[in-house]
């Protein structure tokens, strides 16, 4: 009995016989008594010879590029009458019109059966069919598997007691180390915020230098925000209140003598708190030398 990759072909060389215009294309299924010679004898013809030949040559290629499949024998090929390909299990025959006439193959074939496309695609479905179906009742039954999973034989040693391996202890010290870290940057998040705005609000609370007092010159005149500089464009009598700041720089205000600048203790240097007490207790001294003096 033919199989089914026989009847693919089949099939396939029917249309490569359809699609270069083949006339009067039919398909005999041979007696079981002549299986020996052919499952099946394809027959076709053509109105021409170069016609003869493009059918036989597209037969071939199609066979071969979708089965691997090559002719056993080619025969008749020069003549381009009568070219008979022989596949073993299908024998293809393509003949010029008034050559299948003469020979008349069909009927030196009696017993076979004619067939057509159509009937050879549904026995091949039917053929499919019925495998899937043996193949389903020969398979052995699946039973269903229960809910629960089956329970788990713990390895045992050569005398029979069971081997205990590490692998679960180290799993759950690592998930422990991981929680722990989590908490711990969970529980820091809030003690971060909350040093961070005290940082800001200490800066912005901070209080900015105003200066502080210039030392007076030994004329009675006073420096303007340094030290030992006379500040130039100030009148005898006058000094300015400007000293150093937090950057020092000069303020710029002019103030009378014996009037004190604004000075914000907390905030000068130390160095230049030092300067100033001395300046502070030489000042006097100068003041009552430069007198005697005059």
């Amino acid at each position: 009995m033919a199989t089914p990759e026989t009847r693919r072909q089949l099939l396939v060389a029917v249309a490569a016989c359809d699609d270069k215009k083949g006339e009067d294309t039919r398909i005999l299924e041979l007696d079981p008594a002549d299986s020996g010679l052919a499952d099946f004898f394809l027959i076709t013809s053509a109105s021409n010879d170069r016609q003869v030949v493009a059918i036989a040559d597209e037969i071939e290629f199609r066979l071969k590029k979708d089965f691997g499949l090559y002719a056993a024998s080619v025969e008749g090929r020069r003549q381009a009458e009568w070219i008979l390909l022989d596949y073993v299990d299908i024998v293809i025959h393509v003949f010029l019109a008034e050559k299948r006439a003469f020979y008349d193959i069909e009927r030196l074939r009696k017993s076979a059966r004619n067939l057509s496309a159509t009937e050879v695609e549904a026995e091949l479905k039917s053929v499919l069919a019925k495998k899937t179906l043996a193949v389903r009742k020969s398979a052995p039954a699946v039973k269903a598997s229960s809910s629960k999973s089956p329970a788990v034989t713990p390895k045992k040693s050569a005398k029979g007691e069971p081997i205990v391996t590490a692998k679960p202890a180290k799993k759950a010290a690592k998930k422990a180390a991981v929680k722990a870290v989590k908490a711990k940057t969970t529980a820091s998040k809030p003690a971060l915020k909350k040093a961070v705005a005290k940082k800001a609000a200490v800066k912005k609370a901070a209080p900015k230098a105003v200066g502080m007092e210039a030392p007076p010159f030994a004329d009675g005149r006073h420096s303007t925000g340094g030290f030992g500089v006379e500040a130039p464009g100030v009148p005898e009598g006058r000094v300015s209140s400007g000293g150093f700041g937090v950057r020092g720089q000069n303020v710029g205000v002019e103030a009378p003598v014996g009037v004190k600048a604004p000075v914000d203790k907390a905030e000068a240097p130390k160095a230049v708190k030092k300067a100033a007490k001395k300046a502070a207790v030489k000042a006097p001294a100068k003041k009552a030398a430069a007198k005697k003096g005059k």
